[in-house]
């Protein structure tokens, strides 16, 4: 658990217990440090489907519970896996506690919706789609404080993928695709970009599971097959995302572990930054 909560629910223990909002009627599940425990515990709960369950707990923990998450997708039982600490933003606890393959591994669960969200407006949205979805699905929730984004598209996050800030000034040479924290970085760039002259789009795409499942239609008027100079940002590895930038596309991502420091310090001692993704799509642009 990460201390995960819900404001009046209750803790789910014995009415002569000491502890807190005790009640046998309670809705918060104290799991401790169990994650594959918890991972199965509320494979059950879902299985008996009158409660839909959510458990917590760091993203690089999800490597313990992950018997338990296959199992869910198998079954397709509607479990809410709420992970967060999802990057090297994480900080001073170091490579042991930052994620850098995990958000690869799980997208390779069939049946598994992986949900990085990259505001609180997307996560809201996010979350209502989940729970119409009624499958299970995982939210990758990041520890640094990130800016609010326009929330005039939220309700595209359903589609998995959309158009977050468009290019000016003509059709777009290059499009950034950015997910959770790292949104930030592709409008940053796209600012950068817009201003020398470089007509920009920036998608960010919190599910690719979603987006895949959109008619190819809406797929293409995101992401045009003209528009071949693509790059990719997210702090993990690149390996999920070759199939949306393309053979001229460019991936700023992390292909090894992470170090103990602060986020900015990592972010820029590692290359994810607004001016990397500046150079990368140059680079693509130039191989386009």
């Amino acid at each position: 658990s990460n201390l995960t909560t819900i404001e009046g629910g209750g803790s789910f223990l014995p009415a002569d217990s000491r502890a807190p909002g005790a009640t046998p009627y309670g809705r918060i599940l104290h799991f401790g440090i169990r994650e594959h425990a918890m991972g199965a515990i509320l494979n059950g709960i879902a299985l008996g489907g009158l409660t839909r369950p959510f458990g917590g707990t760091f993203l690089v923990f999800s490597d313990y519970m992950r018997g338990a998450v296959r199992l869910a997708a198998l079954m397709q039982a509607p479990v809410t896996y709420v992970w967060t600490h999802d990057s090297i933003g994480l900080g001073e606890d170091g490579p042991t506690h930052q994620p850098v393959e995990h958000l690869t591994a799980l997208r390779a669960i069939p049946g598994l919706d992986v949900v990085r969200p990259a505001d609180a407006n997307e996560t809201s949205a996010a979350w209502l789609a989940i729970l119409k979805n009624r499958r299970p699905a995982a939210l990758a929730l990041t520890r640094q404080n990130v800016p609010t984004l326009d929330p005039s598209r939220v309700a595209d996050v359903a589609r998995g993928g959309y158009i977050l800030a468009d290019a000016e000034g003509g059709a777009p040479r290059v499009i950034l695709i950015g997910t959770g924290s790292e949104v930030q970085l592709a409008l940053a760039a796209r600012t950068t970009l817009q201003a020398e002259g470089v007509p920009t789009r920036v998608v960010s795409m919190p599910c690719t599971e979603w987006f895949d499942e959109q008619p190819a239609g809406y797929r293409e008027s995101v992401l045009p097959p003209s528009v071949t100079a693509r790059v990719s940002v997210e702090a993990g590895r690149a390996m999920p995302w070759y199939k949306y930038v393309g053979t001229a596309g460019r991936c700023v991502s992390l292909e090894h572990f992470g170090a103990s420091a602060d986020y900015e310090t990592l972010y820029t001692e590692f290359g994810i930054t607004a001016d990397a993704v500046v150079e990368a799509a140059k680079a693509s642009l130039d191989g386009s």
